[in-house]
């Protein structure tokens, strides 16, 4: 299926790995034209030649760390200087430590507000006027169903990325009479290096093996597997799209029918 996004320069957030990784891939397969930016320059650098020699796209590396004005003031002057707009943003970041409340201090609280909602906040600010301008925009973040359903010791991933939810909620509303969506998609479990290291920590506290965590996980999903993250990318690629221009202001569960909630 044509997607109708051609030629639209999509900046991909934290996208040297895992679900932003494959979006930036499910993006430039759909012809287009990719910014990949995170802090680690080998990973980010091989994710773009990757990206190039796989897919044939045109692909803008900078690294960056988005809790840093001076980084996001130079991500998006590149940006504008090689492809002369950003058309769509996937708003990514990594999760915040795993623990419950009594495990994190007031400065780890401070960190993942500025990881998790802040710097997606700040990065948005900047992109959004010329979203405005032009009248068309997308903007999708990605979340986790700990929106939806808490996860048992992930307190500051639940607290925080809720927040997220809230925040692209109201923009939504906002950017609606310019033409530019907002929506959020909370995953369940993916293989993803994140996920191994929640595994990790699960197998530890639990005095378990990986492989046991692994298949405790799987079969609490309906659909019996744990996700790949292509499947997410090319969720990501169709919120990015023409075809999704009635949808907006939405929290999307991807998550091969783990969430048991309603709504």
């Amino acid at each position: 299926m044509d997607l109708g996004i051609r030629d639209r320069v999509a900046l991909v957030a934290a996208s040297s790995k895992g679900l932003g990784r494959e979006s930036a891939r499910s993006l430039a397969r759909q012809g287009a034209r990719i910014v990949v930016c995170a802090r680690g320059e080998e990973a980010l650098g091989e994710t773009a030649e990757a990206i190039r020699s796989e897919i044939g796209a045109e692909v803008l590396d900078v690294v960056a760390d988005l809790t840093r004005a001076e980084d996001i003031k130079n991500l998006i002057e590149r940006t504008l200087e090689r492809f002369g707009a950003i058309d769509i943003l996937i708003n990514n970041c990594g999760g915040p430590p795993a623990g419950t409340f009594l495990d994190h201090s007031l400065d780890r609280w401070r960190a993942a507000v500025e990881n998790n909602l802040v710097s997606a906040v700040a990065l948005t600010k900047e992109i959004v006027p010329s979203m405005i301008k032009q009248k068309w925009g997308r903007i999708v973040n990605v979340t986790s169903i700990s929106v939806k359903q808490p996860l048992p010791n992930l307190m500051l991933s639940n607290s925080i990325r809720a927040a997220v939810v809230g925040w692209a909620k109201t923009l939504a509303t906002e950017l609606g009479p310019h033409s530019i969506t907002v929506n959020s998609i909370c995953q369940g479990y993916f293989l993803t290096d994140r996920l191994a290291e929640l595994a990790a920590i699960k197998a530890k506290n639990a005095g378990e093996t990986m492989d046991a965590v692994f298949g405790e996980w799987t079969s609490e999903v309906p659909l019996g597997r744990i996700g790949n993250p292509e499947e997410f990318g090319d969720l990501v690629a169709f919120l990015a799209s023409e075809k999704a221009a009635y949808i907006t202001g939405t929290t999307i569960t991807i998550d091969g029918g783990l969430c048991q909630g309603l709504l």
